[in-house]
């Protein structure tokens, strides 16, 4: 598999190409403008649109997927669903239901305890496995 840096690398002749057949004048060139070298201009980034604040305040810039539409409108919270806001909540960890009844746990808090316990004994079995 040919790759540009490894071939730079093994071949110290930038004039000659992996292969031994002697680069043109215009493939060398273009290798030194892709490399920002003495060649030419190089490549060039593109500049940072300048949005108003009114359309980054009022609408999500970048999450337009499709190709001939617009980027989504922000809605007031009300329109959203009440499950959204819980999404960061944060979950407690195995530790900390270890700690507390099993029995007196809420069932999600129990399924999650339950979820927690079984991947820590599997990585435990998994482990002694590999010592053996």
């Amino acid at each position: 598999m040919y790759s540009p840096s490894l071939s730079c690398a093994l071949n110290p002749h930038p004039k000659s190409s992996w292969w031994g057949r002697e680069r043109t004048q215009g493939e060398y060139d273009l290798k030194q403008q892709r490399k920002g070298g003495k060649g030419g201009g190089g490549y060039e980034a593109p500049k940072a649109l300048s949005l108003s604040k009114e359309i980054k305040s009022s609408t999500v810039v970048g999450a337009n997927i499709l190709k001939g539409g617009l980027d989504p409108k922000i809605l007031p919270d009300s329109d959203y669903s009440d499950c959204l806001w819980h999404l960061l909540d944060k979950r407690p960890a195995l530790s900390g239901l270890r700690r507390k009844n099993v029995e007196t746990l809420p069932f999600d808090d129990l399924k999650r305890f339950v979820k927690l316990d079984t991947r820590a004994r599997i990585k435990e079995n998994n482990s002694i496995k590999a010592r053996n």
